[in-house]
């Protein structure tokens, strides 16, 4: 089978992850044109980002129109994002053109990816606490921005995206979600996303102008992950997305193991640990943490006002 036919295949297959989980995208692509393709770091990160240009936008419309976007995260987040994600590049580019520069993106590319599986226990945190708090009786009160500690986010979000690619559809989400609690599920993708798009833009940029862009690499990955995005997306509704994320996790902390140099024992045990965490550790946590944010009851009173 020749190398575009399969690099079209790994598009379609991570583009179905896309569609069904919402993330994965910079996360899977990039380990997987290193470590299964051969493709040097900085090359991956490159076309990965000019593949995720073109995807963003598609989600971030979708929930435009819905109403699930914050834009004054969007803008404050951007502030910081925009900028660092153009200066992530000139980053890894003060390291040199050689090995050195591709080892030290693909170091970074490694942490990253571990900073992506935390991401997606966060997210599986915020589904179990939108669910036990049920819908809300009134309308949610507008989140108080906090303007400097959100630039920063981006900034530190944004200079990660430049290096690795990773990022803007995982790590980002953790930090808003221990700097806004009270944004549900929905409000903390939508935002995201949208503010995903100027981010992954200007990193783009700037791998156009200093990084190592192939247009054919980018070009075979896009013809498969487009449509497979649109399957994932029809999918989502049917398939056990919560099954996806945990396979997604564990792929994830694989290939962040892998990027930094983890040897295949530990990397077997690592693995094994994850797996016990993700389902029968995730089983036993789960009912608490539904329990811990079910929305509390006023007691019944009977005929005299007392409590029954």
């Amino acid at each position: 089978m020749s190398t575009d036919l399969l690099l079209i295949i790994a598009g379609l297959g991570v583009g179905v992850v896309v569609g069904l989980t919402g993330m994965g995208g910079g996360a899977l692509m990039t380990p997987l044109l290193v470590l299964f393709f051969g493709v040097p770091p900085l090359a991956a990160v490159s076309s990965d980002l000019m593949a995720s240009l073109v995807m963003k936008p598609v989600g971030g419309l979708v929930h435009l129109r819905r109403g699930t976007v914050d834009k004054r995260l969007v803008g404050w987040l951007c502030a910081g994002s925009v900028p660092c994600a153009f200066g992530g590049v000139l980053v890894a580019r003060s390291f040199g053109d050689g090995e050195r520069m591709q080892q030290v993106v693909q170091l970074a590319l490694g942490a990253a990816l571990l900073l992506a599986v935390a991401g997606l226990a966060a997210k599986a945190f915020v589904g179990v606490r939108d669910r036990g708090r049920g819908a809300p009786a009134e309308p949610p009160r507008p989140v108080r921005v906090r303007p400097l500690p959100t630039v920063l986010v981006g900034a530190v979000g944004g200079l990660i995206v430049g290096m690795t690619s990773v990022g803007s559809g995982s790590l980002i989400i953790v930090a808003l979600l221990v700097l806004y609690p009270m944004l549900s599920a929905r409000d903390l993708v939508g935002t995201d996303l949208v503010q995903a798009v100027p981010l992954v833009a200007a990193a783009t940029l700037a791998h156009l102008a200093f990084g190592d862009f192939r247009l054919s690499l980018t070009a075979f990955l896009l013809v498969g992950a487009l449509p497979g995005v649109y399957v994932g997306a029809k999918l989502s509704s049917r398939a056990p997305g919560a099954v996806v994320r945990r396979a997604l996790g564990l792929v994830l902390l694989a290939s962040g193991l892998k990027m930094l140099g983890v040897g295949n024992l530990a990397l077997l045990v690592a693995v094994a640990g994850g797996l016990l965490v993700c389902v029968p550790g995730w089983l036993l946590l789960r009912p608490v943490l539904a329990a811990r944010f079910a929305p509390r009851t006023a007691p019944a009173t009977g005929a005299d006002g007392r409590a029954q």
